[in-house]
């Protein structure tokens, strides 16, 4: 197709993703008027209309939306051959897009980035917290280079490295501190805070406790680790955390931690990335040094 070019393709793959003429222009850092132009030409070029306009939000055609599909397959192998030059060089260097969960990032994230940077003077971390279905939707469309998640994530696309388990901690009101610590599976019976739909971590933690999803409007939740601890320590109720919150999320909260009995849960904590990419050998040496900082900062957590 004669004048299309690689600018067309990503401007309408920023439209089709955001659906909103302004949204998309400012995540491409171009005007709305000049971003509109780009997508008459790209039409004009078709021969087709790919957009439905009219309203605040607009609707792919029947051919935009197989011309999306295409179109984020064309920059997702653009994307992959860059990839394949700079896994032809020598130590790892440059951009390195990397996805946490929000119940790792703020524990295991800063220890990784001074590993990798102490490692890969060369390198470039560029993290991104987010919940796990948004991290794998932009590792399948190369917003991502990898993850860092709790495992499985069961994708055929992705390859996922175990690597390490970590170990439920059950955090009480202080004055719990010499009270038999109950069994995972009278956890339901208890006050039990929760972290808010979206997290796999809640999943994990209902599953755990043997709590179906019809009764979660029973239970309390917050945003964040950080705000379940101190609620329990405002004498609201208990929750779970993995182990290597401990050390940051009790520093500032008046709370008492116990290990569940035998057999004691956990997860799996692994990394995730595209099959296709072509860094797939460094990724692999990259998931070595995330397991060793995890097992570093649990033995530091140890109870």
């Amino acid at each position: 197709m004669i004048g299309l070019s690689m600018k067309h393709l990503r401007y309408f793959d920023a439209l089709a993703r955001l659906g909103h003429f302004g949204r998309a222009a400012e995540s491409c850092a171009i005007s709305q008027p000049a971003l509109s132009v780009q997508i008459r030409e790209l039409e004009d070029l078709v021969g087709a209309p790919l957009v439905e306009r009219g309203g605040r939000r607009i609707r792919l055609t029947g051919l935009g939306e197989e011309f999306a599909g295409r179109t984020r397959a064309i920059l997702r192998a653009v994307d992959e051959l860059g990839d394949l030059g700079r896994a032809s060089h020598g130590p790892f260097s440059g951009r390195l897009r990397l996805g946490v969960i929000p119940t790792i990032a703020p524990y295991l994230l800063p220890g990784v980035i001074k590993a990798l940077t102490r490692q890969y003077p060369e390198l470039d971390p560029r993290p991104r917290e987010a919940i796990t279905h948004r991290l794998i939707e932009d590792l399948a469309e190369a917003k991502l280079d990898a993850a860092i998640v709790a495992l499985p994530v069961s994708e055929p696309a992705l390859e996922e490295v175990s690597l390490f388990e970590e170990e439920f901690v059950l955090v009480r009101p202080p004055e719990d501190a010499g009270k038999p610590v109950p069994s995972s599976d009278r956890l339901h019976e208890m006050r039990l805070l929760l972290l808010e739909e979206g997290h796999c971590f809640r999943e994990q933690a209902l599953s755990l406790c043997n709590i179906t999803p019809s009764s979660t409007r029973e239970l309390m939740e917050g945003s964040s680790l950080s705000t379940l601890v101190q609620m329990v320590g405002a004498g609201i109720g208990v929750t779970l955390i993995p182990q290597m919150a401990v050390e940051t999320e009790t520093r500032s909260a008046s709370v008492c931690i116990s290990r569940l009995a035998e057999p004691r849960p956990t997860r799996r904590i692994g990394m995730v990335w595209r099959k296709t990419n072509p860094l797939s050998a460094q990724f692999t040496r990259i998931a070595e040094i995330v397991r060793q900082t995890g097992l570093e900062k649990q033995t530091r957590a140890q109870l």
